[in-house]
Formats: C-alpha cells, sequence, structure tokens
C-alpha cells in the first residue's frame, strides 16, 4: 500500500521510519511545512515529497497519517475523509472538546475510518491486563490505579496551549482505563496543586493531580499525574478484583527506587521518556492501521473513543476548579 504522512516533528520522523519498515507499505509520501524536514526524511527513508497536504492527497495514497500541529488536526482529517483515505491522528482530535465533537459528528457516518493515537492500547503490558478483565480471572474489579508522571515538565510554550494537565497528560490515563475495563465512568472528583515550575501555575495550570473516577459499575479509579518524577517516566496501572491482582509497568526499567533491605528490584536503567517507554507500542498501533488501510480491521480507537476521553478530561478540570465531584452527564454534550 501506498501510505501519506503529514507532519515531520519528533513524533513523524518516528513514524516514517516505523512506516518504511513496514511489510505491508510499498511507498512513503511525505509533507511538512518545514522543507528542510521533509528533505532529510526522504533522503533517510527513500520517501516522496508532496509540497503540501492536499497534494499528498492526490497522490494516489492509500490512507494518511496526520503527525501535524494539534491545531491542523480537524481540517486534515475532514479533508482525509472527504477523499476516502482511512485516517490515522495523533491525539487530540482537535485544541478543545467543541472542536472535537464536529469532526466526530462529521466522520461518524462517513464510512471511512478514523485511528486515533491512544497507543497504550498497543502496549503488551495493557492488553494483557485488559484480556486479564475480559477472563474474569481477576474477579469481581474493585479498585485501578493507574499513573502518568513525566521526567520533567514541559516547557512554558507548550503549557501555554496544552490545555492543561487534564487535557493533555491524564487523558491518557482516562483512554487506557476505558480501554482496560470496558466500563465507562459516572462521576469524578479531581485535585490538583503546584509543586515547581512557576510557569505551569501562572498558566493556571496544576502540575501535579490526583482524580477519582467512579465507573458505572461502582469500581474506584484512582489517577496520579504529575509533571516532577526526575527518576524517569513512570506509567503504570494495578487492576484488584476478589480473585486476584495485577500490574502493567511493574519491571526492571520502572523508575522507582526500593528502600527495603537486601532487595535489587527493580535492577536496570529506568525509562526516562515516552519514546523509551512506548516505541514498541507506536510501531504497533502503525501495524494495526495498515490493517485498517487494507479493510480488514475497524479502527482500534476511534473519534469517540478519543471524545469520550476527553469529556472525562472536561469533567476533572471542572472538578479541580469548583472542588466538588463532577457527574459525567454534566459536561457531555454529545
Amino acid at each position: 500500500m501506498r501510505i501519506g504522512l503529514l507532519g515531520l516533528g519528533r513524533i513523524g520522523s518516528l513514524h516514517a521510519e516505523t512506516l518504511a519498515a513496514a511489510p505491508a507499505v510499498e511507498s512513503l509520501v511525505v509533507t511538512d511545512p518545514v522543507p528542510a524536514a521533509a528533505a532529510a526524511v526522504a533522503a533517510r527513508h527513500g520517501a516522496e515529497i508532496a509540497p503540501s497536504p492536499e497534494a499528498l492527497f492526490a497522490a494516489g495514497v492509500d490512507g494518511v497519517v496526520i503527525a501535524a500541529a494539534t491545531d491542523a488536526h480537524p481540517r486534515l482529517i475532514l479533508e482525509a475523509v472527504k477523499a476516502g483515505l482511512p485516517v490515522f491522528c495523533e491525539k487530540p482530535v482537535a485544541r478543545t472538546i467543541e472542536e472535537s465533537v464536529e469532526v466526530l459528528r462529521a466522520v461518524q457516518d462517513s464510512g471511512v475510518p478514523v485511528q486515533i493515537g491512544y497507543n497504550r492500547r498497543f502496549d503488551e503490558g495493557f492488553a494483557a491486563a485488559r484480556a486479564a478483565v475480559r477472563s474474569g480471572e481477576l474477579g469481581l474489579l474493585h479498585t485501578v490505579r493507574s499513573t502518568t508522571l513525566d521526567p520533567e515538565p514541559p516547557p512554558p510554550a507548550y503549557v501555554a496551549v496544552s490545555g492543561g494537565i487534564f487535557r493533555d497528560c491524564s487523558v491518557h490515563d482516562f483512554d487506557i482505563v476505558r480501554w482496560v475495563t470496558g466500563r465507562e465512568v459516572a462521576e469524578v472528583y479531581a485535585a490538583g496543586g503546584n509543586r515547581g515550575a512557576d510557569y505551569i501555575a501562572a498558566a493556571g495550570d496544576a502540575d501535579t493531580t490526583a482524580a477519582v473516577l467512579t465507573l458505572d459499575d461502582g469500581t474506584l479509579v484512582l489517577i496520579s499525574n504529575s509533571r516532577h518524577n526526575p527518576r524517569g517516566y513512570d506509567v503504570r496501572m494495578e487492576l484488584h478484583g476478589t480473585k486476584d491482582s495485577i500490574a502493567v509497568g511493574l519491571e526492571d526499567r520502572l523508575p522507582l527506587r526500593s528502600v527495603e533491605p537486601d532487595t535489587a528490584f527493580p535492577a536496570g536503567p529506568p525509562h526516562h521518556f515516552f519514546l523509551d517507554r512506548f516505541r514498541a507500542a507506536y510501531r504497533a498501533e502503525l501495524a494495526a492501521f495498515t490493517e485498517v488501510v487494507a479493510g480488514r480491521s475497524p479502527s482500534p480507537c476511534t473519534v469517540a473513543d478519543a471524545v469520550e476521553a476527553g469529556w472525562i478530561a472536561e469533567a476533572c478540570t471542572l472538578s479541580l476548579r469548583d472542588h466538588r465531584p463532577v457527574r459525567m452527564e454534566e459536561v457531555r454534550t454529545a
């Protein structure tokens, strides 16, 4: 198949490497607002260069991967769908939940598959956790803990346009909780504060947060996020049921130091970056997308899935602001 790639920054460059090596991809067409970036990727991977997104859509591609700036996501998704091209787009769907809902309404009856890039769904540990829940081997699930701790805060320019920690960071936890448990969130209660990086507070955002999500079957979910974890990039999940308890991310590269005597775990160098932790998952999600393009699989993470994670972020943002529990129906409009 012939795949088009729009956007060649950090993630786009990784996607170019993955697609160029994918057995299903015979040719790759790339475009980027910075001509030097497109030239470098083309030289490295033997890709063709399109001068614009419109030229790329008309270049005979079978599907497109969007790794462009967030503000461009809605327009590029809709243009690709209008052209009948299956789409993979990095999260978020759009800058705001209102724009995301507009995209959902525009594509949901189009018959053109759109996959949103929530890569944790393609991590082997999270997939095993989902299988354990589905099989019933944990018994009745009663508690879930999901953690995302960044090694350092993002730069001020990024924070200013991120939409806040719940929309930018925690949303990964919200999506993977829905996917692993197969349940929907009924209510949230969020708290947060600032433990450093004054520019985050100045932007009206928190750098450290906790949220309690009550699922529609009564399961309690505890979400912990922070921009300050100098030991490394820490992504974990615990699931506790009436028959068994399991953990994702409990391995030798866990960025946590035990102070128990005679304990060598975790023994390996800690994960320092999200690409370090999830490189294999990024590759697996694009392999899944080639199956979508081939017509052999439906989208494994739809625009509707992404919008639902976005509504949870909106509820947590409101809860933090008002210091109160928020029911999901209070924020959801579609």
